[in-house]
């Protein structure tokens, strides 16, 4: 049985400690949201815990849910910070762009067929006359 992983984060995201950031977050119809921690705390109903103000780290965006709550909310809700100003205690949240379908190029994009024309008269690559010496051993 496949694990919609998805739909499994947004649930961790609804049910976790900065839920309300999440539903607030999917809520915005903007591209960028530019905020203060303040904010932040008011939407949250709670303070930011003191390695928010103290470790860039805590700000960090992350792929899938591996890692921390705070990430995971604005992560799933399609979001991902940017100029965070530790000093000032602004940060701007963006919308994640969605990932774009990755087309390998064909062979003949990488490597280009190109004409040198006729082959010399005589000239053969078959396999009995590159290695004939060895077929008649």
């Amino acid at each position: 049985m496949a694990i919609d992983r998805d739909r499994k984060y947004r649930e961790m995201a609804n049910r976790g400690k900065y839920r309300k950031l999440y539903t607030h977050l999917c809520g915005l119809r903007v591209e960028e949201w530019r905020t203060s921690y303040g904010e932040i705390e008011s939407i949250l109903g709670f303070e930011l815990p003191p390695s928010a103000r103290l470790h860039r780290p805590w700000w960090a965006n992350q792929r899938g849910g591996n890692g921390h709550s705070q990430a995971l909310a604005w992560g799933v809700a399609g979001w991902e910070t940017a100029e965070v100003d530790m000093d000032a205690e602004t940060l701007l949240f963006r919308r994640r762009k969605p990932a774009q379908a990755v087309r390998k190029p064909g062979l003949d994009e990488v490597w280009p067929v190109r004409s040198v024309g006729r082959w010399p008269e005589g000239l053969s690559l078959g396999r009995e006359e590159l290695y004939g010496d060895r077929l008649t051993r």
